[in-house]
């Protein structure tokens, strides 16, 4: 029987004051979640006249690749939580003269302020997993509704196993829940049960964690 994961015991207030204190530092920290995003970039194969959406867009990279793949004819969405994560990643934008394909709102995924049925595709790298366990069904929800039919969702995630460097992980979730916010799920299960289909899955290692990312349609 599969060990139950842990709760995010943090609230969204919290979350979004420790998010806005990292953004200007934040590509320091995260450095090392690079591969995996371009991997799920990869996965998800956003192209010429798409729309898409990345909910939890942090300091903008993903963004800036997304409006690059889609062109003038197509459109990013993004949503996060953090002011100070979306005023760093508006200026990437506009540096990167492409604000004109791009629509960013403040916001918490568990409500998305979309159309249903409006997006080709949804991208969440290092994202799913910050929602505390009960919100994990609505937020997977939210995305099956704004996505058009055979619509895909590429997802990064770190993925909870029985091993010592998810345990050691978890203890200092447990201990620090607002510097460790997020914490190992089982996505491809919570994928299922939202009624997604997993159509291609890779699993790697990130400082001997488990990631999976995850390619799933409506």
């Amino acid at each position: 029987m599969d060990m139950p994961i842990s709760h995010v015991v943090r609230s969204k207030e919290q979350a979004r004051a420790n998010y806005n204190r990292l953004s200007r530092w934040y590509d320091l920290i995260a450095g090392s979640e690079k591969k995996y995003r371009d991997l799920g970039l990869q996965k998800l194969n956003a192209h010429i006249g798409e729309r898409i959406l990345e909910i939890g867009f942090g300091t903008g990279h993903c963004i800036l690749a997304l409006a690059t793949a889609v062109g003038d004819a197509g459109q990013v969405c993004g949503i996060d939580l953090s002011e100070g994560m979306l005023a760093v990643t508006q200026d990437r934008v506009n540096q990167a003269g492409l604000a004109h394909r791009v629509d960013m709102r403040l916001g918490d995924a568990i409500d998305l302020p979309f159309n249903a049925g409006s997006f080709d595709g949804v991208f969440m790298s290092f994202t799913l997993e910050l929602f505390d366990t009960p919100e994990l069904p609505r937020v997977l929800e939210q995305c099956l509704a704004v996505l058009r039919p055979d619509g895909r969702l590429a997802l990064v995630t770190l993925v909870k196993k029985p091993t010592t460097a998810v345990r050691i992980y978890e203890w200092f979730h447990e201990k620090m829940p607002t510097a460790v916010d997020c914490r190992p799920i089982y996505a491809q299960a919570a994928l299922t049960a939202a009624g997604f289909t997993i159509c291609d899955t890779t699993t790697l290692s990130m400082w001997g964690l488990p990631v999976e990312i995850i390619l799933a349609k409506k």
